[in-house]
């Protein structure tokens, strides 16, 4: 499988490209900085530099032949309220319009809980959750074939190859980053997760059976 993943120099995405260059597929990431070049190489992933917040940037052609994409960029705790809105929305509409443009149905976005209700405000987190909505409403709407998944606090404890999944998990929680990562790839895999949204939380389920039955 030839997997496109934006923000390819993520913490997330540096993880689910060594997990899919281990199981021979062919990981492409793309990345606004030509220096974290070796970092995606060293997972066994191959650097796209392609900025997704520039208006002349070939979307489109860093995407061509790829099955599927995995948008996993976002702006960052550290941004501000505009940038939100040019990479965690701005960024996965143009990989859609980079997706159709290419015929490439596939399409996994990992967004965030509590983007199926944002806050209103206009403070960091309220503007950074309204943006995933946005998102994964634009997704959902696109006719892809879409998965958005929505973890709960990112960690960086080592995985457990074990979750719970649903709709709507009805709590909050964490998650280490390795079983999101992981997470993506089993959704790859898994016909049922097209067309479904739904949230990940650390658990008891192995990962293929969690997303098996939602």
């Amino acid at each position: 499988m030839d997997v496109v993943v934006a923000g390819g120099h993520g913490q997330v995405a540096l993880r689910l490209e060594r997990l899919l260059a281990e199981r021979g597929d062919r990981a492409r990431g793309l990345i606004r900085n030509p220096d974290h070049a070796g970092d995606l190489e060293a997972a066994g992933a191959e650097p796209v530099v392609c900025d997704l917040e520039a208006e002349d940037a070939d979307v489109a052609g860093a995407v061509a032949g790829a099955d599927a994409i995995v948008f996993a960029a976002g702006a960052g705790p550290g941004s501000g309220p505009e940038r939100k809105q040019t990479v965690d929305l701005g960024g996965a509409v143009k990989l859609i319009d980079a997706a159709k443009a290419n015929d490439t149905r596939r399409y996994l976005i990992v967004s965030s809980m509590g983007a199926g209700n944002p806050p209103p405000g206009d403070e960091g987190f309220a503007v950074y959750l309204q943006a995933k909505a946005a998102a994964d409403e634009a997704l959902a709407s696109s006719g892809l074939e879409f998965t958005i998944v929505r973890p709960g606090m990112l960690t960086d404890a080592p995985g457990s190859g074990r979750i719970e999944a649903a709709e709507d998990l009805g709590r909050r929680g964490e998650i280490p980053r390795d079983d999101v990562a992981a997470t993506l790839v089993a959704a790859l895999d898994e016909p049922a997760t097209i067309g479904k949204t739904f949230e990940i939380l650390s658990g008891e389920q192995e990962i293929a059976a969690a997303l098996g039955s939602i």
